[in-house]
Order: C-alpha cells, then structure tokens, then sequence
C-alpha cells in the first residue's frame, strides 16, 4: 500500500518535530520532508510532490497564504492543510481564497490531524468548527429570490453540488448517483468552470448561498 505523503511547514522545529514524530508511526502516512518558511515549502514540493502539505501562516521570508497560492499553481494535486493558531477574518478567509482545502487549528489532537490528513486525499474539505462557521457568516447572506442558480448547470450538476457541499467525496458522490468516480470529477470540473469558480470549498459556499443546503 502506497503511503500519503506529507510536508510539514512551521517556522518552529519543535512543532514540525512533535508533528512529524506522530505522523510516521500511522502506516499510510509518511513525512518526506519539513521547511522553516515559504520559500523553503515551495523548493520542498518542487521536489516531492507531496500528497499534502501542512501548512503554517506566520513564517519568514515567505508567509503561508502566498505559499499556498504557489503550490497549488505548482503542484495542483497537493492538498494545503493551514494548521495555524489564527482565527482571525482575513487570514482565514486569504489563505481558503488561496487554495487551501483545510483550515484547523494548531490545538487539534493528532488523531483528529491524521484523519484529516486521509480526509483531504479522499477529496474532502477539513475545517475547524469555528473556522467553517466564519465562512458560512461571510460568504452566506440570505437568500436573494432574484439570484438564480446558474441556468449553465444541468440538472445532474445542480445534484452533484449540492451533495459536494454536504462534505460528500468523490467515492461519496459517485455511489450516492450511481456513477463512476470518473464521471464525478467531470462533473465537478464542469461546475467549478461554469461558474467560475477555484475549488470545492468555493463550489460548497455557492450551494449553501443559492439554498441547495440549508446552513447550520
């Protein structure tokens, strides 16, 4: 069985220490590699290839939000988890806009941190309570009767986004439809293209905004 593989990236080696230590006792997930700040991540996955990248905020030389943006422009299919201990609007809502498909905070259990790990390879997004709650009080105004959902999307569309943004992955999607994982990620490419959109976390805000899920 091939293993996950994970760069750690904090600015304090006892954290990538104390995260790395953990990580390498599960059977399917592997750390290749850890960096102090941005640049240093960006040179890491240039050479790994990461699966998924554990990603800080507050480093030197290059911060967590501008690293993310730039490997998910060099390396599409790495996963950006933000463990941060900030909660604040922007960082939170800079570093979603930026690509990460995860945003949790640095108090998390490494049970909890392992299960997302594997949760973000299965196409799910992971998100701190606190953190997915900020995103629904932004991006979630009520419903305006004169914003139609996109008349682009054909029904089976509608259907595919509206259990994408139930937390649904692909293999979810695909048995709940009846269809192969194949045709789900077609699916998903032709929503995120018809509504211009960057990722599931943004397809997932448009579904509760346009009322296809009602927002907890």
């Amino acid at each position: 069985m091939s293993k996950t593989t994970v760069v750690i990236v904090d600015d304090h080696g006892i954290v990538r220490q104390g995260l790395q230590t953990y990580l390498n006792l599960m059977d399917d997930i592997t750390v290749v590699a850890e960096a102090g700040n941005g640049v240093e991540a960006l040179a890491q996955v240039r050479r790994h290839t990461p699966d998924v990248v554990l990603m800080d905020l507050v480093m030197p030389e290059m911060d967590g939000i501008e690293a993310t943006r730039q490997i998910r422009q060099l390396s599409p299919t790495t996963k950006v988890i933000v463990l941060s201990s900030f909660t604040d609007d922007e960082k939170v809502f800079s570093a979603i806009k930026a690509g990460a498909i995860g945003y949790l905070l640095k108090d998390i259990s490494p049970e909890d941190l392992a299960r997302a790990v594997r949760a973000v390879i299965r196409g799910k997004t992971q998100l701190h309570p606190d953190i997915a709650q900020k995103l629904m009080n932004q991006f979630i105004a009520p419903k305006d009767p004169n914003e139609a959902i996109s008349e682009d999307l054909t029904p089976r569309e509608i259907e595919v986004l509206r259990l994408l943004a139930q937390g649904m992955s692909n293999a979810e999607l695909a048995t709940a439809l009846y269809i192969s994982e194949k045709t789900v990620k077609t699916h998903i490419s032709n929503i995120l293209g018809k509504l211009n959109l960057n990722d599931r976390t943004q397809a997932a805000i448009y579904a509760y905004k346009h009322g296809l899920v009602e927002s907890q």
